[in-house]
């Protein structure tokens, strides 16, 4: 299935005025597009537009990847600041929202939230989701009406989606679900893989497979999902080792880390990544490292939770790819994820320098692209996906350094408010800060967000 509305393109050319093309960023670019969606080609020292060329003032580089969301919890952003608490006090308040949430307001709200995310410059998402059945559990009498409008709601909103379906069967380690939970479960590991098998990808959407933590699917059904997440090749996302409190019960059950139990039932490799890993032991990152298991670092999340500051250096010194995610929604902003995961470092280190600007904008492109499976998608090359998105360099925050520093300026000082284009198989989802199919994206988050509180 196209994008909502799509017709393929004609082939096209932009012009773009700066482009990063991975390792530098190189003045003026044509960028063919074919219309299949792809780039044709690639051509630099193009000085001024080519006739009919459309113009990308600033720096273009590849669209960004969410590699990790929870749409409904943009519900929460700013109502769930007030006054303190921890993660499960939070937990807590995100459950209320969940339980208002039907197929219909689901996707109008996701069409909002993933509208946001176009204007932010992300074209592609992966909808880690767990809301599956109606409150109290009972299926809707399609199964997949949840995750269908999630499917939905990223067409109309012109991105591409990986719809991570969820696993999440207990409330703990030897614990039923809650009453909040029971939406959330299908009962077994078995019946879960029966329902999602019925979701089809299409040309927007990959189908992949969630486990939501070591405490929400028994040790005895970890290698079910594992195995059907195998089977089709198709990604596997793992909460990991969120909070402390999450490693000291899985201890107290299994007598290991939740990353060693994970490797026990054969959930880790190189399709797989662990979100957050957060609170790790030297042997838990040398066991992600060796089995190429990708990290996924939230860090507005993380610092917004407090649950702390993940070892992202050791990770990806130890072999482990990093993408990032927006996770909670407390911001929708790739460009400040980037920056924070660096920044968080030095914090914690009282050093500089852990990666470049080239290095953290390839873990919000291409390694995330790649670990929602958009192999494709992520690079401006002839044969990718022609995905990209182009970044003000003229806004009070970009203005003054040398074009050639647009990466250090991108991630170092843009925000996702100096997004102007964003571009999605060669079609103009974002132009000029406007977003093209969903018109007033505030006002729609307001109307959905509000109907949730009613």
């Amino acid at each position: 299935m196209p994008l909502k509305g799509h017709v393929p393109t004609a082939h096209k050319t932009y012009w773009l005025e700066h482009a990063w093309l991975g390792t530098h960023v190189e003045p003026g670019v044509a960028l063919d597009v074919a219309d299949d969606g792809h780039i044709a080609a690639v051509r630099t020292e193009a000085a001024t537009p080519p006739p009919g060329a459309e113009v990308l003032r600033g720096l273009t580089v590849p669209g960004l990847a969410n590699a990790h969301s929870h749409a409904f919890h943009r519900a929460l952003r700013g109502t769930v600041q007030v006054g303190s608490g921890t993660f499960w006090t939070w937990r807590d308040f995100m459950y209320k929202v969940a339980q208002n949430l039907t197929p219909d307001s689901y996707f109008a709200l996701a069409r909002a939230v993933y509208a946001e995310m176009a204007l932010a410059g992300i074209t592609a998402v992966g909808e880690f989701h767990y809301v599956h059945h109606a409150p109290g559990g009972a299926p809707y009498a399609d199964p997949n009406a949840m995750g269908e409008a999630l499917i939905e709601a990223a067409a109309e909103a012109g991105i591409r989606i990986t719809l991570l379906d969820t696993a999440y069967l207990a409330a703990g380690f030897g614990q039923a679900p809650s009453t909040h939970q029971l939406r959330f479960s299908d009962t077994t590991a078995d019946a879960w893989a029966e329902r999602v098998s019925a979701l089809k990808p299409r040309e927007h959407a990959l189908i992949g497979a969630a486990i939501h933590s070591v405490r929400a699917v028994p040790a005895g059904q970890l290698a079910t999902v594992a195995a059907w997440a195998a089977q089709r090749r198709a990604p596997l996302h793992v909460h990991l080792s969120e909070q402390t409190a999450e490693n000291d019960a899985c201890l107290a059950a299994h007598g290991r880390t939740p990353a060693q139990l994970l490797a026990d039932h054969g959930v880790l490799g190189p399709r797989t990544t662990g979100v957050h890993n957060t609170h790790l032991t030297d042997a838990d990152i040398a066991l992600l490292g060796s089995t190429t298991t990708g990290t996924c670092m939230c860090p507005t999340t993380e610092r917004d939770l407090a649950d702390g500051i993940g070892p992202a250096v050791r990770l990806q010194r130890a072999g482990s790819p990093l993408s990032l995610g927006s996770d909670s929604h407390a911001v929708i902003d790739l460009l400040e994820e980037a920056r924070a995961m660096e920044l968080n470092e030095r914090l914690s280190s009282r050093t500089r320098g852990h990666w470049t600007a080239n290095a953290l904008l390839t873990a919000a492109t291409e390694d995330g692209h790649a670990a929602l499976g958009w192999s494709q998608a992520g690079r401006l090359e002839a044969g990718a996906l022609a995905d990209f998105t182009t970044i003000a360099l003229d806004s009070v925050r970009t203005a003054g350094p040398l074009p050639r520093l647009g990466a250090e300026t991108a991630v170092f000082a843009a925000s996702a408010a100096d997004v102007r284009h964003t571009v999605v198989g060669g079609r103009h989802i974002v132009r000029d800060g406007a977003h093209t199919l969903v018109p007033d994206v505030p006002s729609a988050l307001a109307a959905t967000i509000a109907a949730l509180r009613s």
